[in-house]
């Protein structure tokens, strides 16, 4: 993987893409308080330092204010010690598959915080990326 992201920061930069791991070894991103067993998670991981596969992905032309046209948006899964879990997010190109292998880059702005009708500190957001693993 990468040691930068694609907004040029060192990845030690980035806060961490954080899934729970809970008593009975399942994992859950975003992380809940209770999870699928009912039970508190244990500790976290950070899906960052992974590589996912594509399961699914689509383009939106018709985007929120502030938010990339065309934007493109995947579904992945990673591989943590057998366990899988499952994450939602923005690709970095529309030249993707079902099955590709992508890794998550930290990206500072995932949207013009100047676009939208609302006041600009409320909308500023960041986040992760999937970028096709070369």
């Amino acid at each position: 993987m990468s040691d930068r992201t694609d907004g040029g920061h060192e990845r030690n930069d980035a806060p961490a893409l954080e899934a729970a791991r809970y008593p009975d070894g399942s994992l859950t991103y975003p992380s809940h308080p209770v999870g699928p067993g009912g039970e508190a998670p244990v500790e976290t991981v950070d899906l960052s330092e992974y590589v996912a596969t594509v399961v699914t992905w689509t383009t939106s032309t018709a985007t929120p204010p502030g938010v990339r046209e065309p934007n493109h948006l995947a579904i992945v899964e990673f591989d943590v010690d057998g366990e899988p879990v499952r994450a939602v997010g923005q690709a970095t190109t529309g030249e993707i598959g079902i099955g590709d292998e992508v890794e998550p880059v930290y990206c500072e702005e995932l949207r013009d915080p100047d676009a939208g009708i609302r006041e600009p500190d409320s909308q500023e957001w960041d986040g992760y990326r999937f970028r096709p693993v070369e």
